[in-house]
Order: C-alpha cells, then structure tokens, then sequence
C-alpha cells in the first residue's frame, strides 16, 4: 500500500505519507476497506466538474441507488474545487489554507455504525494516534444535533469546548441537491499569538478566518436527501461521511501554520525560488504569488494525469484558466520564460511514487505544459495591456466596474479567463459587471454548449424504488442472445403501469435480460420481448440507476403485464457487429499506446453498430506513417485470432495485473477484465467476440482533432470494413478502365495528368493576357487615371482575374481593369490608383444592376444575378458621369 506507515520512525510518521498511512490503517484495523481514490473526473455524475469531496464516489449508495460488499470504508482522495458550490479559487493565494487541489481523507459508514461511533474514532486517532494535546482542540455541532453533543461529552470534551453553531458551518450539501446533513467540526488552537483578527473575542464562533483556528476534520452524519424543490427526504440508511484535509493535519503534526509550509507543498515553493532567483527574504514579499503558482501547479498536473487537456470548454477550460492564472502570477513575480514544466516535474519527483499515474504520464504532461506555456505567451502581453487600458480608463472616469462586455473580448480575443481579469481588477480596487459578461458569454454558443454539458442531471426515483422492492435486473447477455425473464414493473410517462397494450410505447423491467444497456460507449441492444399475451419490439436500453435494466419498447401486438413470463431475444446479427467494434477499441486503445506513446489514453468512445470511434489524448496529428502503423497493428492482432477472454476479480487484483481502467468509468469492488491474448488488459463492462478473428478486418476510415490535446480516430470491422474495402476496389476498378492504366500505374498516370493539366493553364493564363491588350472599353482620363473594360465568355474566376491583371499591365500606370463574365455574371475590378478601393468599387459598380460585391484595395469580386446586364455593366464603367460616382464612392469608402 502506498501510504503504509509500517517501519517508520516516529520523526518520518509526520510526512504526509506517514500522516496518510496512519489514518487508513487505523481504519482498516477497524474494519474499513481501503477504497483507492477516485479520479479527479467524477464517474456518471454530470452535476459535478470534478470530484470535489471524499463521499462523491459513493453517492449513489447514499441514496440507495447502489450496494457495496462493505458497509465501512476509508479513502485518501484527490479533489477539486475550483468552481461552483465548493470554489476555493479567490481565496488560493491570500490564505496559506486554502487549495485548489487537495487530498482528503476520509472514513465512510453505510447504514453501519453512526455518530457515536464516528465520534469516538475521531477522538481516539487525534489524540492517540495523532499524539494532539487535547485542550488544543475545539469541536462544534449543529444547534439542533444533541446526539453530537452528547457523544463529545462522552469522549470527556469539556463543555466549554462545544460549540452550537447554525447551518452556516455545520450543516453541509456536496451540491444543490443530494445527500446531506448535520456536521460536527474539530478545530486546532494554534494560540494566542497566531491570532490575526486581533479581536479580545477571538473565537471558533466568529468563523471570520482568523489563523490561530484550523478546522482539521469535517464529521458529516449523513440523514438528508435534498431535493431540487427544497425539501429533504430521510436518507434509505443513515451514513458517515468525514473529511480531513491531508494538508492540514500535516501542518499541525509537522507544526508550521502554513499549509505551503509542509512537506507537501515544500519541493515546489524551493523549486519556484531557484527558478526565480529569491532570497528568502524576497520569496517572503512574494508569498501569495508563490502559493498561487504551487497550488496551481499540483493540480495541474493531477488533472492532466487523469486525462484532462487545456480547452476552452467544461473541466478543459478549468485547467487552462488555473495554468494562466499561475502564468500571470509568475509573470508578476519577476518570471520572464516558461516554468509550469518544471512544477509538474517536481510534482512527479516528490509524489510519482504513491501516484504512479504521474510517472506512467510524465512525459506527456510536461510536452503539452510547454504546449499551453508558448500558446499563452503569444497573447499574454496584449491582454494585460489591454486590461491596463480598460482599468486607467475606468479609473479616470471614476468607475469602479469594468464593462461585462469589454472582459469577454480580453477572454475572446486573448484568451483571458475572466477569473484572471477578476483578480487583477479586484488588485486595482474594481469589480467587472458579472451579469454584463454572463450575457455576452451566453451569446457565444461553444460556452453555452460547455456550461449545458454540466447542467445537473434530472434525479428520477422511480428506478431507486424498483431496487429497494427487490426488482433488479440481472443481465445474462455475456453468455446468452436470449432468455426466459419476469416482467418486474412497466413505466409510462414517468408512471408505473400494470398493463401495456398494442401501440403503447412503454417501459419494461425485466428480472433477468440479456440486452446489455447502453453503457461505456456501447449502444444498447434492441430485439423483441415475447409473451403468450403479446410482444414488444425493443427499441433502446438503458441503465438509469445500478441494478436496473430498462428496455423502451413498443408493444406491436396484444399486450404486456407486470408479473408475467416472458422470452427476451436480442437482435443477434446486430450484437455480433457491435461485439466487433468493441473488441477492436481494445486493440486500437493499445496499438495507440505502442505507436505514439503511453499518454494516449482514452478520453471517449462509441462503440455503434456500424462503425466505432475513438478518442485519445494526443496534441498532434497522426503522421500518415502512425497511421498505417496503428491500422497495420490492429489487424496483426485480428490475423493471429487471439483469445478474449473475460474474468471477474476485485479492483485491487486487476490493478496488480495492470489491467488499464478508464478514467472517467464508475468501477465497483469486482470489476470485469478483458483479456485479449498478451496483448491487451482492460478494465470493462461491455460485450465482445471470443476470439480476435471473428473481427475480420479493421480500417481507420478518418483521424482528427476534437478538442485541444485530444485526437478522435473512426473505424469500421468486419462486415463494415468489407463494404468500404469493396466500395474503393470498385472505385479502383474504375478508375484503372477510364485511364486505361492497372492499378499499381494509376498514380503516376494521375500525376502526368495533373502536371499536363498545369502546363495548359500556365499557357491559357499566358494567352490571356496576350488577349487582353485591347480591352472592348477605353477611357483615358486628364487626371491621369486609365480605364480597361471587357466582358468575356469564360466563367473561371481565376481566368477572369488573369485577364483583367493583362488589361492593367498593357495599359501602364494608374490603372482600373474591370472584366465581367458574360456567362456567369461574375466581376473582377483591378486597381493601380491609390485613390481608389478596388473593393469599394465593384461594390458600387454591381450594386447599380443589383449585384453586390467587396475586397481589398487592389482587388475587388463581385457579381450580378442576371449576366445579360454585364455587358451595361462594363459600358458604364467608361461612362464619365457614372464613372465619377463610382469613383466617389469608392473613395468615400476609403
């Protein structure tokens, strides 16, 4: 175990492994299963950017949506709150507590022991374990909680140091809506001469930030499910939920009252005072931009070794806007050259070893760190000088707020977080119009699709009930197209219904199925449910909570009812085709890993019936040499027919085997891994082949970027692949008959072709100007200006400035070249004069005959709608009269 305290003396239990070693064998003495941290990308939960507290990845036991095989638990878990509810970020920086990346440990109870318990555990690793002086501890319980109170009592706390605080402080909600409830804090007394707010009524109570108080443990006895409409439901079973900030706890045992001061934090501040040259004494000056830049800097890297890549939408904006942020603090500080790189180096050097994620990803992390560090510096400069623009202004029309929209160009335009200008305004004594940026970045449809993906998912109860009735599906379909099930319960219109009848779309519940629910990219199966009474064509399945397979089916014939017996048969051909294109993501997913390195790690999939599609973390584009690699790979593995093979084992044993599982994915405490000969182990939950030969084929049939650092390849296997080879071997076919050349000579008859057809137009260009010496319309003006006018037959709108460029040579200086198409109606203008705006003035000159048109200077396109005007059109161009109000106009435009 990584954290294993086991042989350390009494003075290396205070580093922060032994801090963590010690609080997770406590807990597992008293027989908590160690759950290993989730990753910072919460699995199956779109309320939530990140994971922002221990308890989120056992929220849906919680709410009785999900069973464990253990009812204690302890974790050291990975967090994030930088957005949101749980946002840290104004306050990174200014306290030495506060992160916007930390590690949490924590002791969780499902429905198995409660306060009491919590209580006396808490006291016991504090006082005894922890070795804490007592009356250096305060604790505070809800008003209304005198369970709480009570069990302090019996841990032999003095009354005076039990404080009844309001919901404030001691109520607590992971989100708007969940589980929830009343909290009990412990408190650390730094003393008396740590006091900052310098009141003689210093207190716990006043909670106003003060440095001689450190709330080191959160105790949250979870009772309450909070509903969107306000009110709050019992939870199915009463839990614990604790959190206790390792970075804390660290700071009391290692007795510095600075988090940035532990050994946590202390690699990366030595670091960023060598990379900036300070004394101790300047480093000290510089305190909150160097806690920016180390907070920043860990959980940068955290989140890009769990798969998340500078963007500008959702968790990918997040991480841009924290990396700029320490951008701008180093800039601030005296840093003049790129340093995030070496913070995320010293991440991995002084904790690679208990997070091997950071080692596996090093490489990676640091080549697209450089990456987001040279594409930030380009515009770094204009957005803080324009920033500085707007705040003098602002300060010398004596306002305090700076224009919502003016804030969402500097994003816009330099790709300035609008927590970035917040910070510097706040610095200058402004605040931004919120509700002004809000309104402009609304406008902007990629930030509105970014803030829908995370918009908070509807909590429908229905299914929770059906699980906690005793009517969960178990899937049968590794092993079986079709089985013998009860119908469990029938839904319509959120509605539970007894019967369903002919045309109803309605639904099902089985007992047991064999359709596998949409679920890790793969579809869900379709097929048809039979009774004696009538039958169902099944169009969809999902699995809306764990435990419950819902088929959404159309009753075709008779009907349907609750109880009754039926036959589920999946639509075999169409599983075999999905099982195809699943198999080959494993392949693929690996071949990647081979080809272009390590970091290439799935980041989305969907696997349909008729193609597959992939993406991974990359920051380039697939060389055509990668590509063919990566395809030529796959398709070894498919012609060497492969054993696949599926086993179920505990997530710690299937780590161990280095089985890879996905960020983002829920795993419980038995996973299923899918092996693939030697050549691939996946953690995964879908359907797929027995062997790698029943693919038959695999071809990549596109590659491309999807979002900054993530590359997507599609593909198709099997019958798919054999109808695209088909399709080009009879395009192939054909082409080899129309240039009467074989296959293998085609590519150089097609090249002879292409520079024969480059030789014609070279001298058709050349014609064409030799034509264009005498134009149809001439006018030689006392100002020196020389008119050329012609309308032509030809319509290539490169031929039409060719003939026009030879009109303006052959006539010398000063020249304005008009030519139209008599065919298409098209108009190229060419100018020579500095006075006119070619572009202008075939704007002007089309308009008249209800045309329109635009350009630069020197050259101007356009056109009419109707090609038997330009024959008017180019007259009118030698026409004085008309001829100087065009001039006009183009020089007004000017």
């Amino acid at each position: 175990m990584p954290f294993d305290s086991n042989g350390m003396t009494d003075q290396t239990r205070v580093n922060w492994r032994g801090v963590a070693g010690t609080f997770l064998e406590f807990f597992g003495a008293r027989d908590h299963v160690v759950v290993p941290s989730a990753s910072l990308v919460p699995a199956g939960d779109p309320t939530l950017l990140f994971t922002n507290a221990g308890m989120v990845q056992f929220k849906d036991v919680f709410l009785g949506r999900e069973q464990r095989a253990y009812t204690r638990a302890a974790t050291l878990q990975k967090c994030m709150r930088v957005q949101g509810k749980h946002n840290d970020l104004e306050n990174v920086g200014p306290s030495p507590r506060h992160h916007t990346f930390f590690l949490m440990l924590g002791n969780f109870s499902f429905g198995d022991y409660f306060k009491r318990e919590a209580i006396a555990y808490a006291w016991e690793l504090v006082t005894r374990q922890y070795a804490i002086e007592p009356s250096r501890l305060i604790v505070t319980v809800h008003t209304s909680d005198d369970d709480a109170a009570a069990a302090w009592r019996a841990m032999e706390v003095p009354q005076a140091r039990i404080l009844r605080l309001g919901d404030p402080t001691n109520f607590w909600m992971m989100a708007d809506v969940g589980p929830c409830g009343p909290t009990s804090e412990l408190h650390y007394d730094w003393g008396p001469q740590h006091c900052s707010c310098h009141r003689p009524d210093c207190s716990v109570e006043l909670d106003n930030g003060c440095l001689r108080w450190l709330e080191i443990w959160n105790l949250v006895f979870m009772q309450f499910d909070q509903h969107a409409d306000g009110t709050r439901g019992q939870l199915p079973k009463p839990g614990v939920d604790t959190g206790m900030g390792l970075e804390r706890i660290s700071s009391v045992l290692q007795g510095v009252n600075d988090d940035y001061g532990t050994d946590l934090f202390a690699p990366l501040m030595d670091r960023l005072q060598r990379i900036l040259g300070h004394t101790d004494r300047q480093r000290e000056a510089q305190a909150v931009a160097y806690r920016v830049m180390a907070d920043h800097g860990r959980a940068m890297t955290f989140l890009m070794a769990d798969g998340v890549v500078p963007g500008n939408e959702g968790r990918n904006y997040v991480l841009r806007m924290i990396m700029r942020r320490a951008m701008r603090f180093g800039r601030a500080a005296g840093l003049t050259r790129s340093f995030l790189a070496e913070l995320a180096s010293t991440v991995t050097d002084a904790m690679g070893d208990a997070y091997p994620e950071l080692r596996r990803q090093q490489s990676f992390i640091e080549s697209a760190v450089r990456q987001e560090e040279e594409r930030f510096a380009q515009t770094l400069t204009g957005g803080l000088q324009r920033l500085e623009e707007l705040i003098s202004g602002a300060l010398a029309a004596s306002r305090r707020e700076l224009s919502g929209e003016e804030v969402f160009r500097l994003y816009d335009t330099f790709g300035f977080p609008v927590e970035m200008t917040r910070d510097i305004a706040r610095e200058r004594g402004l605040t931004i119009d919120e509700a002004g940026f809000a309104r402009a970045m609304e406008a902007q449809r990629s930030r509105a699709r970014a803030a829908q993906a995370f918009g908070g998912a509807g909590d429908d109860r229905r299914y929770a009930k059906v699980v906690r009735k005793g009517g969960s599906s178990e899937f049968v379909g590794y092993t079986k197209h079709a089985a013998r099930a009860r119908v469990v319960a029938l839904f319509a219109g959120g509605e539970a219904i007894s019967q369903a009848d002919a045309g109803a779309e309605v639904e099902v519940i089985l007992d047991r199925t064999p359709f596998y629910a949409e679920s890790g990219g793969q579809v869900g199966d379709t097929g048809l449910v039979r009774a004696a009474t009538g039958a169902a064509e099944v169009l969809e399945t999902h699995r809306p909570v764990s435990g419950v397979i819902v088929h959404r089916c159309r009753v075709t014939t008779g009907r349907l009812r609750v109880g009754q017996p039926v036959r589920a048969e999946i639509d075999s051909p169409r599983r075999w085709d999905i099982m195809r294109n699943h198999t080959a993501t494993h392949l693929l997913h690996q071949a990647l890993r081979e080809v272009v390195g390590e970091h290439a790690r799935q980041a989305g999939s969907l696997v349909a019936v008729d193609r597959l599609r992939f993406d991974f973390v990359h920051l380039a584009a697939l060389t055509p040499q990668q590509r063919d690699a990566v395809e030529r790979r796959v398709n070894e593995q498919i012609l060497a027919d492969l054993p696949v093979r599926a086993r179920w084992m505990s997530y710690a044993e299937a780590t161990r085997l280095g089985a890879m599982a996905l960020f983002g994915e829920k795993y419980g405490d038995r996973v299923r891994v899918i092996s693939i000969g030697g050549y691939s182990r996946e953690l995964c939950g879908g359907t797929h082949l027995s062997r790698t030969g029943q693919m038959g084929l695999f071809k990549i049939t596109a590659e491309g970027g999807v979002a900054a650092g993530v590359r997507r390849i599609e593909a198709v296997t099997g019958r798919g692949a054999y109808e695209l080879v088909s399709k080009h071997a009879s395009i192939l076919d054909a082409l080899s008959k129309e240039l009467n050349a074989e296959p293998e000579a085609l590519l150089g008859r097609i090249k002879r072709l292409e520079d024969r057809v480059a030789e014609l137009e070279r001298q058709l260009r050349t014609q064409l100007r030799d034509r264009a010496v005498d134009a149809d319309h001439t006018l030689d003006r006392e100002d020196g200006l020389k008119v050329r006018s012609s309308m032509v037959a030809f319509s290539d709108p490169g031929q039409l400035r060719t003939f026009a460029d030879g009109l303006r040579r052959a006539a010398g200086d000063r020249v304005l070249a008009v030519v139209g198409s008599e065919s298409t109606g098209q108009v190229v203008v060419l100018s020579s004069d500095p006075a006119i705006h070619a572009g202008r003035f075939v704007e002007a000159l089309t308009k008249r005959h209800g045309g329109g048109g635009g350009g630069h200077d020197k050259m101007g396109q356009g056109g009419v709608k109707d090609p038997s005007v330009v024959r008017a059109l180019v007259k009118d161009v030698v026409t004085a009269s008309v001829l100087d109000d065009l001039i006009t106009a183009a020089r007004k435009s000017a």
